[in-house]
């Protein structure tokens, strides 16, 4: 037993290496809470529930237009869907925030690294929670603080939002049609991990860690979200073929030049919406699945709360309009990746 937490804890440790949890200084914003790890073994268990139809909705980021679209596209396939965390983000308004709450509270969801600092009757310096790596600049590290302050100034304001967030698991395992499904905010190892960020999967390295992930989680596919650019992978590894899905954000343009959002699909039946991108693993449909919201629906509501020179609106207008620099090929899976 002491060797399997041994092999369980290094393999915990490779995925916060890879992950840059701590980024330069462990500062607000930068740090990765205690409270917030896990070992890749929790997910060794009975899943929590089976499901035909999955969405998983991350980033949502109180996107109430492309919430409407959620509910629409899954509606028509009687999906289940799940909320992976960051559902709130640019809703720091009692009633807009109340909405979402209320919305969101009709189906299954995790808690973010928004949620849980939103939550959090004693702050322990995590800012915004968002564990950036060093890549992002400190600027946007600073407005993200910022940001959080006012949601959870604007959770006090209604009664009851911070408990039920609190009480809000970090990660749940499902099964789909006999695949072992890992829903988390982050990563195998945090529920602010970086290591199933875009660039992250392609690091020749990270596979030792996925390997070992693998092993200890017995899970056959990974549903994330946190790091905001959307990627599917699926690699063939020694102990096991590993999926990774991360649908980037529900609530925000994904791509250069575009103005949708993107959830998981995960079912045993081919999705009715034409896919962006997607695979067919054991039989089982894995797909990116896009939200064409009323973006300029969304547009106005994010521009009355957050007008030029806020916080909101210098790290995010231009994505909101533009779209990151990111591109479908980059997110799309590759014969290398697919067949390693």
């Amino acid at each position: 037993m002491t060797a399997t937490f041994d092999s369980a804890r290094r393999t915990s440790a490779l995925a916060a290496e890879a992950s840059e949890h701590d980024g330069p200084g462990g500062r607000a914003g930068r740090m990765c809470p205690a409270d917030y790890l896990y070992l890749p073994t929790v997910f060794d268990r009975p899943p929590e529930f089976t499901a035909e139809v999955l969405y998983v909705v991350g980033g949502l980021y109180g996107n109430l237009p492309a919430l409407d679209c959620v509910e629409r596209l899954a509606g028509a396939e009687r999906a289940t869907v799940i909320f992976n965390g960051d559902f709130h983000w640019f809703d720091a308004d009692r009633d807009w925030f109340a909405e979402i709450e209320q919305r969101v509270a009709r189906h299954r969801a995790i808690r973010g690294n928004v949620e849980t600092e939103i939550a959090r009757a004693t702050d322990v310096g995590a800012g915004c929670g968002c564990a950036y790596p060093a890549s992002v600049g400190e600027d946007v590290v600073r407005r993200s603080n910022e940001m959080l302050l006012d949601l959870r100034s604007t959770a006090q304001t209604l009664a009851g939002a911070a408990e039920r967030m609190a009480a809000m698991p970090m990660h749940l395992a499902v099964e789909v049609g006999g695949l072992r499904v890992g829903i988390v905010h982050g990563d195998a190892a945090a529920l602010a991990g970086w290591s199933f960020a875009c660039d992250a999967l392609e690091r020749p390295a990270t596979r030792a860690m996925l390997n070992a992930v693998r092993k200890a989680s017995r899970i056959d596919l990974f549903a994330s979200t946190h790091t905001c650019l959307a990627v599917l992978r699926d690699f063939r590894l020694p102990a096991g073929r590993l999926t990774i899905i991360n649908n980037g954000a529900a609530g925000m343009p994904n791509f250069s030049g575009g103005r949708v959002g993107l959830v998981s699909r995960i079912a045993t039946t081919p999705s009715p919406h034409r896919p962006l991108y997607g695979i067919v693993r054991d039989g089982i449909h894995i797909d990116a699945i896009a939200l064409p919201y009323d973006n300029e629906a969304f547009l106005r509501r994010f521009l009355a709360r957050w007008p030029a020179g806020t916080a909101a609106n210098l790290s995010y207008f231009e994505r909101i309009t533009a779209g990151p620099g990111h591109t479908v090929a980059q997110a799309a899976p590759t014969p290398t990746t697919a067949n390693a």
